[in-house]
C-alpha cells in the first residue's frame, strides 16, 4: 500500500517478494500480533547505499553485523483480527522494516512501538516518526546510542569486532535529562538462543556440526516467530564461515505450511518444531527420525535425517541446562551458557586452522622495499592434518570424536572456500601494508644515484598505484607511513628533469 520514505526506491520483484514475505501462511490461524523476520535477495544491479560509510562500519563491526550489499532484512509486525466491516471477516496488516542491518531485537522492538500507532493513525503517524529516525546518528560500532521514537529513548550499543567473544557489555550512555527513563536493550541482535534451542538441547551438536559444513537445512515451525527465531539462533554463530559463492544452497529456510513437507522432502536435513514455550519442566525433547519417514503432512516434531555427527554429545553441557531448568534459572543465564559452550566448540575447531594459515605467511625479513612482496604459500590439507597431532582441538576441547573426518568433511564444504577466501584476503592486505612500511625504512636517495629515468619514472608510478590502492582497501597501515611515501614521491619527482615533471605532475 505504502512505501515510507516516498524517495526509496524498491523494484517491482522486490515489493512483490516483501508482500509474500511479510504475510503469514494462511495456515496459522492466530489472532492477534505476530512479529518475525525474513532475510531478501536485493534484486538487480546495486543501487548507491545511503550509507557513504559502508566501508568504515564493516571494517569496525562484527563479521556476523556487517551491512549486507547483496540483501535486505525485513521485520515484521502483522496484526490479525477479527473485523466484520472487511470483506474477508478480518482487518489483516503488515508493517515491515527493510534494513541492511541484522539487529532484529532493536528492530523488532522499534515495530512494537510504532505498529499500533500506524494501524490506529495511518500514514501521518509513519511521517512523524520517519523524521525521527532520520536524526538518529550512524550505527559506529562500539559506541552507546540513545535513540529518541515516539517519546521514548531507546538505548544500545552497538557491538564492535574487538569486544571480547562470548561478552555483552551494556554500557550506560549519561543518563542525564532523559525522561522518561530509557528503555534499554541488552543487545541489539542477540535472540534467546536457550528458548529457541530448548526443544532440541540434546541435538546440539549435530545442529552445530550441520551449521559449521554449510549443510542445506529446513525448519518447519508453527508459526512465522517460531520458524524466523529458529532460523536465526542456527546461523548466529556461523555467519563468520559462510560464503558468497554460489555453490548448492547452503541456507536454512523456514517455514510454516507442511506443504512444504512434500515439496521438500529431497533436502537431506529437515528440522520440525513445535510451538516454543518457556515452562518450569522440560520440553519434550524431539527425535533423530529416517528422512524416508517424511511422507504425511501431520509429521511429528523431529530431526528428520540420515546425518551421523563426528564428534560426541555434550552430557556435562546437557546436564546444566537441564539442571537450570528445574532450578528455574533464568533464560538468559541458560543462553549465556548455551553461546558460549558454541562459541568455544567453534573456536577450537577454527583455532588450528587460524594458526596453520599464519604459517603460510611469508617471514618478514624477506620483505624487501625494492622488489614485490612474496607470495603466501600455499594451504596443503595434508600438512594441516599432521599438524593437529600436536595443535589440535584436543588442546582446548573435551570432546572426543573424529576431528580428523570432521575436518575433511569441512574442506569440502562451501564454508572452507569462503573462510580461505577472506583470511587469503587479509593476509595479502597485510603482506601490502608491510611492504608499504619497508618502503618507508629505506634510503630512496641512495637507490635513485645509479638508477635511469625510466626505472625512476617507473617506481614513481608504482608507488602511486600502491598509495592509491592502500586508500581505496583501507589497508592496515599508519597515515603517517602513507603521508611518508606521498613525500618520497614527491621528493623523486623532483629530482627528475622539467619535462618528466610535469608529465607525472598531470
Amino acid at each position: 500500500q505504502l512505501v515510507y520514505p516516498h524517495d526509496f526506491r524498491l523494484t517491482e520483484k522486490e515489493k512483490t517478494s516483501i508482500c509474500y514475505l511479510s504475510f503469514p501462511d494462511s495456515y496459522s490461524g492466530g489472532l492477534g500480533d505476530t512479529q518475525f523476520s525474513f532475510r531478501l535477495r536485493q534484486a538487480g544491479g546495486s543501487r548507491d547505499s545511503p550509507f557513504q560509510d559502508d566501508g568504515r562500519y564493516n571494517r569496525e563491526a562484527p563479521l556476523t553485523l556487517q551491512r549486507e550489499a547483496a540483501h535486505y532484512f525485513g521485520y515484521v509486525y502483522f496484526r490479525q483480527v477479527k473485523d466484520s466491516s472487511m470483506r474477508r471477516g478480518y482487518f489483516q496488516k503488515s508493517l515491515v522494516l527493510v534494513s541492511r542491518l541484522p539487529y532484529v531485537n532493536l528492530f523488532q522492538c522499534l515495530l512494537q512501538l510504532i505498529a499500533p500507532e500506524y494501524f490506529d493513525k495511518l500514514e501521518p503517524c509513519l511521517e512523524a516518526v520517519c523524521n525521527e529516525i532520520d536524526q538518529w546518528p550512524p550505527p559506529v560500532p562500539g559506541q552507546s546510542l540513545n535513540l529518541p521514537v515516539m517519546g521514548v529513548v531507546i538505548q544500545v550499543r552497538i557491538p564492535s569486532r574487538v569486544d571480547k567473544p562470548g561478552s555483552s557489555p551494556v554500557k550506560q550512555c549519561n543518563q542525564e535529562n532523559l525522561l522518561p527513563a530509557p528503555l534499554v536493550l541488552p543487545s541489539v541482535h542477540e535472540l534467546d538462543l536457550f528458548r529457541c534451542f530448548q526443544p532440541v538441547l540434546i541435538h546440539i551438536q549435530m545442529l552445530w556440526e550441520l551449521m559449521l559444513l554449510g549443510e542445506p537445512m529446513v525448519v518447519m515451525a508453527p508459526s512465522p516467530t517460531v520458524s524466523s527465531e529458529m532460523v536465526l539462533a542456527l546461523t548466529s554463530e556461523f555467519k563468520e564461515y559462510t560464503t558468497r559463492t554460489q555453490a548448492p544452497p547452503n541456507i536454512v529456510v523456514g517455514v510454516t505450511n507442511p506443504f512444504f513437507i512434500k515439496t521438500l522432502q529431497h533436502w537431506p536435513h529437515i528440522l520440525r518444531v513445535g510451538e516454543l514455550r518457556m515452562s518450569g519442566d522440560l520440553p519434550k525433547q524431539v527425535k533423530v527420525k529416517k528422512l524416508a519417514k517424511l511422507k504425511t503432512l501431520d509429521t511429528k516434531p523431529g530431526i528428520y535425517t540420515s546425518y551421523k555427527t563426528f564428534l560426541h554429545k555434550d552430557k556435562t553441557l546437557i546436564k546444566r541446562l537441564l539442571k537450570g531448568i528445574q532450578r528455574k534459572r533464568p533464560s538468559e543465564v541458560q543462553s549465556a551458557l548455551l553461546r558460549r559452550h558454541l562459541l568455544e566448540l567453534t573456536q577450537s575447531f577454527i583455532i588450528p586452522l587460524e594458526h596453520y594459515m599464519a604459517s603460510l605467511m611469508p617471514l618478514q625479513r624477506a620483505i624487501t622495499p625494492w622488489k614485490n612482496p612474496p607470495q603466501i604459500r600455499p594451504f596443503c590439507q595434508e600438512d594441516f592434518m599432521k599438524s593437529l597431532e600436536h595443535a589440535g582441538p584436543q588442546l582446548t576441547c573435551v570432546l572426543k570424536g573424529d576431528w580428523l573426518g570432521l575436518y575433511r568433511r569441512f574442506f569440502k564444504s562451501p564454508n572452507f572456500d569462503g573462510w580461505f577466501r577472506q583470511r587469503h584476503r587479509e593476509m595479502t592486505q597485510k603482506l601490502e601494508a608491510l611492504h608499504l612500511e619497508a618502503i618507508c625504512e629505506a634510503d630512496i636517495v641512495a637507490w635513485m644515484k645509479d638508477k635511469s629515468e625510466v626505472e625512476i619514472v617507473d617506481l614513481v608510478l608504482k608507488l602511486r598505484e600502491k598509495l592509491v590502492r592502500a586508500r581505496c582497501q583501507h589497508l592496515p597501515v599508519k597515515e603517517e607511513t602513507l603521508q611518508r611515501v606521498g613525500l618520497y614521491i614527491d621528493t623523486i619527482i623532483g629530482s627528475l628533469p622539467e619535462d618528466l615533471q610535469a608529465v607525472l605532475h598531470h
